[in-house]
């Protein structure tokens, strides 16, 4: 599967207003859910066929857990990052941020623009927050599922 075929995905999600799309190919799972009008987009690894027999292969060692931001009791909202591109913390250069830390955002607010494939998407808040947390630089290439800010729950 190539970018072609991906945007051609995508492409016919748009044009028949799809809630969701699933497609799987040579070990390559590509999901689409649209979540209000925003696209969600995830491609995830295909479960491996195990081995009938062979050596059995030691466990890689787990990663430390992340050390947490605030102390424990206190309500965090990570908000991730639903598509690959790069980070804009503003709506054009030399702007005042849509969101630092320390501003309070409401639910559906803008906090930052992601650029994918030359189309700026809106990254809104889930809820209602303090934000405490910026984890990206402003032009920062960013990945699906990355993290870009914590708010704590109000």
């Amino acid at each position: 599967m190539n970018l072609d075929d991906i945007k051609d995905i995508l492409n016919l999600v748009r044009e028949h207003d799809l809630a969701e799309f699933e497609y799987e190919q040579d070990g390559l799972k590509l999901r689409v859910k649209k979540a209000g009008h925003e696209v969600v987009y995830a491609a995830l690894p295909a479960p491996a066929a195990q081995p009938a027999a062979g050596p059995v292969a030691a466990p890689a060692a787990a990663a430390p857990p992340p050390t947490p931001i605030e102390p424990e009791g206190v309500d965090l909202a990570v908000i991730k990052a639903p598509l690959v591109g790069t980070f804009y913390a503003a709506a054009e250069p030399g702007a005042r941020p849509f969101a630092n830390v320390g501003d309070v955002v409401r639910k559906d607010q803008v906090l930052c623009i992601i650029e994918a494939m030359k189309l700026m998407n809106e990254i809104k808040s889930d809820c209602d927050g303090e934000v405490s947390a910026v984890y990206v630089q402003n032009g920062q290439a960013v990945q699906f599922g990355e993290r870009l800010f914590a708010i704590r729950l109000t």
